[in-house]
């Protein structure tokens, strides 16, 4: 394990602050003013060559000068980063942001993606709270007319989902109001896990009832719950992501933007909800996509109604004190946000 004298600690503090900030090398005589210590060129020169023997700094082609290391990152997250306090402009951009009129919770952490986006100059990912605990509140089936009808599903948070489907001839509106009416009497006040549960065995022997052929209405039925029930990313500031970027393999760079859109993917990239804050850096992303990158993960908890994630995705050499600092700030109005939703339709 390594362990830095307070003066190495320092200047490994500088020459990552000086770099993520100006994106050049850094050398020892803008350091000389910088330290809070009064200290030779000369000395910090046998400083900084110690901090590259240990593998935290290194030379670049171009200059004389050292930027940081993926190790020298990651020892400054774990053990020099203080997180900043947030910009009272950026808090308030949040804030306002967040205050407007929402109907649907997806609709916030959608908003939320696109904000933190804009915040970062980053790729950004919001994903909902976990929907464990969500119940099946309501179902109707909306005749459109031309054997058309939107299936309207809502929980018990207030989410609702809907969707347009063509129902066969011979099928007609009236034979389905007994197939909703069950569901009423059957299913509502359920966890939705347990009514998918249910629509592989249970449902279908009981539908046979009313319908000769249940098939095309489990479908309808199936499609809008398992949308409701399904873990939902959302991305913002997809395009940043090509600004901090080597790459120039087309193919590289379509499968890096390809990922963005691959649910499963994204999920084994971010993980799991966590507790409280988790940098990865370069080869601790899992996608080899993604080994020049860095990933700043939050989750924040929205009580009984589970827990949710936003992260951030950027160079390594982001300003992680400032990033870390704001996605504090964003994890607490997101979830301050989304339980007052929750009350609302708790009440």
């Amino acid at each position: 394990m390594i362990t830095l004298t307070e003066r190495q600690s320092l200047i490994l503090k500088a020459i990552v602050r000086d770099y993520t900030e100006g994106g050049n090398p850094v050398g020892s005589k803008s350091l000389v003013q910088e330290l809070p210590m009064k200290v030779s060129s000369a000395t910090i020169r046998n400083e900084m060559a110690r901090l590259e023997d240990l593998g935290l700094i290194v030379k670049t082609h171009l200059s004389s000068g050292r930027i940081p290391s993926i190790r020298g990152y990651r020892y400054y997250v774990d053990h020099i980063l203080k997180p900043e306090k947030v910009d009272s402009r950026d808090l308030k951009v949040i804030q306002h942001s967040l205050g407007g009129e929402f109907h649907k919770i997806d609709e916030i952490v959608a908003q939320s993606a696109d904000i933190l986006s804009q915040l970062t100059s980053y790729t950004t990912f919001t994903l909902r709270p976990e929907l464990k605990d969500s119940r099946l509140s309501g179902f109707r089936l909306v005749p459109l007319g031309n054997h058309q009808v939107m299936a309207i599903l809502v929980t018990n948070n207030g989410d609702v989902e809907n969707q347009t489907f063509t129902i066969p001839n011979d099928l007609s509106g009236d034979e389905l109001e007994p197939v909703v009416r069950f569901i009423d009497d059957q299913l509502i006040g359920l966890p939705l896990q347990d009514v998918l549960r249910k629509l592989q065995h249970e449902i279908p022997l009981k539908l046979a009832k009313y319908l000769q052929d249940p098939d095309g209405f489990l479908d309808i039925f199936g499609s809008v719950l398992s949308k409701a029930a399904s873990e939902r990313f959302y991305v913002g500031g997809k395009l940043n992501l090509f600004n901090y970027t080597d790459q120039n393999d087309p193919k590289e760079l379509q499968s890096l933007y390809s990922l963005l859109d691959q649910t499963d993917s994204l999920a084994n990239v971010i993980g799991p909800p966590g507790q409280h804050i988790q940098v990865r850096i370069g080869n601790e992303i899992t996608n080899d996509l993604l080994k020049n990158y860095s990933l700043i993960t939050a989750t924040y908890d929205v009580d009984q109604h589970g827990k949710g994630m936003i992260a951030i995705l950027g160079p390594t050499a982001m300003p992680y004190s400032r990033m870390i600092g704001l996605m504090g700030a964003f994890q607490r109005e997101l979830a301050r946000k989304l339980l007052d939703y929750y009350r609302y339709f708790d009440e």
